[in-house]
């Protein structure tokens, strides 16, 4: 194949198109980007965004080796299946250690990616701020503005436990304005947390009990890891979450 035949057809591989506008017109040699640096740059996005999601650690975390039938598990599995199959609003998933919040929110995002093709990040809570700190550092690819951009603005942002940051001023004004962003804008966001929604900023609370746009799902199981230990986990024990989920769960149709 010759390097003319491998060209955009668009732009003969220069990655700029010139608009053609008359003189006189504001327009008039203005450049914008050809779909295919459109495509590059998405494309590009999308591998910065799953290296920095780590998701070939959870590469084994598929609804397919999950078991619903797994004690207080059900509903989780089915509100993730439909959020996987069609991501609109928000998804918070409620509940101890060990319930499988984890495992359903990875396979969400790892479904998204793999069948949508589409822009995901995921990560934990404490993570995600290391990402934009980390953005600080002279050494950084990428400058801070385009990280928190690009984390924010993210197709699908999945944050796992919610809660287990550490709650410095900084910390809870960047997770606001994450938040409120994609509060604002309506993009699909998947929440695990086992902290009581009372712990969290007031401004992000009230964002995450918008029933409008919020499904509350809570996962009542015991700690799958702690049962295959020692049976006498097998009995069940609370979460201790059951009251702060009242008149919460189910709260989407």
């Amino acid at each position: 194949m010759t390097q003319a035949e491998e060209s955009c057809p668009h732009c003969n591989g220069a990655g700029w198109l010139r608009i053609n506008a008359p003189v006189g017109d504001p327009r008039f040699g203005k450049l914008y980007p050809c779909v295919c640096r459109t495509n590059a740059t998405e494309q590009s996005n999308l591998d910065d965004l799953y290296r920095l999601s780590n998701l070939d650690a959870f590469a084994g975390k598929v609804f397919l080796n999950f078991d619903p039938e797994m004690q207080g598990s059900g509903e989780g599995y089915d509100a993730a299946t439909e959020f996987a199959a069609q991501p609109e609003g928000w998804l918070l998933l409620l509940g101890g250690f060990g319930t499988g919040k984890t495992h359903l929110a990875a396979a969400i995002a790892n479904h998204v990616v793999q069948d949508h093709r589409m822009q995901v990040y995921f990560a934990v809570a404490p993570d995600l701020l290391h990402h934009l700190r980390a953005a600080y550092a002279p050494t950084s690819d990428t400058s801070y503005d385009e990280r928190f951009e690009q984390i924010r603005s993210v197709y699908l942002l999945v944050i796992d436990d919610l809660g287990a940051e550490q709650s410095t001023p900084w910390a809870v004004e960047k997770l606001y304005q994450i938040f409120n962003y994609r509060y604002n804008n309506r993009l699909p966001t998947v929440i695990t947390s086992n902290s009581d929604l009372d712990s969290l900023d007031p401004r992000i609370r009230s964002r995450v009990c918008d029933p409008d746009l919020c499904r509350h799902v809570l996962m009542l199981g015991t700690d799958y890891r702690m049962r295959k230990m020692d049976p006498r986990f097998a009995k069940g024990q609370g979460t201790g979450l059951r009251g702060q989920a009242r008149g919460q769960r189910n709260s989407r149709p």
